[in-house]
């Protein structure tokens, strides 16, 4: 999530209550998550184990729970609790809460064909010659591209599944960012796509999607992909152009998966996938590989006898 205007780091720490270190005039450009970030960014840590992979980050600025040497070129802000104020500052900048006008307000290009009973949000933007069938829900902020069909039921930017676990349960982080889908896209009936938490889920160009299909917040679908029936994809996973998903692929938080790889149906993806693999199974490896273990595994019983 970007800010409308820059703000320094001592200016944040004010708004925080918290104490700082580094330069106090440091300009802070936006906030966001660890996978998302780049140099001007603000992000939270907080737990050891992940201290290093943040202050190796591209974040410029850093919300953490200790007192730690601040390294050249960065500030940090020390909080006793880094996830509830990074929450509050996702609330406090959210252009949710800075868009003018009245509930509704939308732009729907020449041509494009909206069912009386679809709901759209504020600042949905819908290009030309699209088709929207009945039912459909769409969420504040999301931008559709030219010659898109989405079919009956679908909901397109809900909030991430995203909690923070605590001793005495879980606090819900709050989701700013949004949903883009790119032109000449076909989205099936019954499909949920959350929007990111600060920065864009992404639905690439000339992608197909079957119905029932869930795509997780912060998602990136590349160009040309096609998902089959029931196919579920995790949080913060990055697609290649020319994915194809068959029915009921399961693929895990965090993963990338290369150029034109398959994953065969009824799969679950638990790790990076090189471009043009074929995948099967659970764990998904080599599909070969995998029919290979299958055919022993059932002569096994044949040997026996």
């Amino acid at each position: 999530m970007k800010l409308a205007q820059p703000i320094t780091t001592k200016e944040i720490a004010e708004l925080l209550e918290c104490k700082f270190s580094g330069d106090p005039h440091f300009l802070i450009h936006g906030i966001n998550e660890i996978h998302r970030v780049v140099p001007g960014d603000l992000m939270f840590v907080d737990h050891p184990k992940y201290y290093e992979k943040a202050l190796q980050s591209a974040a410029t600025t850093i919300i953490v729970n200790q007192d730690i040497p601040c390294p050249e070129g960065k500030t940090l802000l020390i909080s006793n609790d880094p996830c509830r104020d990074f929450n509050w500052l996702t609330r406090y900048f959210s252009p949710w809460t800075q868009v003018e006008g009245p509930r509704g307000t939308h732009s729907i290009g020449a041509g494009s064909r909206i069912h009386s009973s679809v709901i759209l949000g504020n600042d949905v933007h819908i290009g030309q010659n699209c088709i929207l069938h009945p039912g459909i829900v769409i969420y504040d902020h999301t931008t559709i591209g030219n010659d898109c069909i989405i079919h009956a039921n679908t909901v397109i930017g809900s909030d991430a599944f995203y909690f923070k676990s605590h001793a005495s349960g879980r606090d819900k982080m709050n989701s700013c960012g949004s949903v883009v889908i790119e032109d000449n896209v076909e989205i099936g009936a019954c499909c949920t796509i959350d929007r990111g938490l600060t920065a864009d889920t992404r639905i690439g160009r000339g992608t197909k999607l079957d119905n029932q299909v869930h795509i997780g917040h912060d998602t990136i679908v590349g160009k040309n992909c096609l998902m089959a029936a029931q196919v579920g994809i995790a949080g913060c996973v990055v697609l290649g152009d020319g994915v194809i998903l068959w029915g009921q692929v399961g693929v895990g938080s965090g993963i990338h998966i290369g150029d034109r790889a398959v994953i065969l149906g009824q799969s679950g993806v638990t790790k990076n996938v090189a471009p043009e693999q074929t995948l099967f199974g659970t764990p998904a490896d080599d599909a070969r590989t995998k029919f290979k273990e299958l055919a022993i595994l059932r002569n096994l019983g044949d040997n026996q006898l």
